[in-house]
């Protein structure tokens, strides 16, 4: 058995609910108590947190990106299908 599912638990939120919460927890977008299970589990475990920075990494090297943006005509396409794909699975 693996080492992690032998010991207790490093907080009440477990690292799976950090993973689910990382988004809204950087968009600040979590409410105080939320924030807080969040915060104090990242004050316990390593793993947590390198993987916060992760994601803080590649998001701000995501925003710093240019990228080529696609012509009118495909983006105009692409909304038409998935308008369609949308309607389909409501039948």
């Amino acid at each position: 058995m693996p080492r992690f599912f032998r010991q207790p638990p490093i907080s009440a939120t477990s690292c799976r609910e950090v993973v689910e919460l990382v988004t809204a927890y950087l968009e600040g977008t979590l409410d105080a108590r939320a924030a807080r299970r969040v915060d104090v589990h990242l004050a316990r475990c390593e793993g947590c947190r390198i993987y916060l920075e992760q994601i803080r990494n590649t998001v701000a090297t995501l925003a710093s990106a240019e990228l080529p943006g696609l012509p009118v005509e495909v983006c105009a396409d692409l909304v038409e299908a998935f308008r369609n794909w949308h309607v389909q699975e409501q039948r």
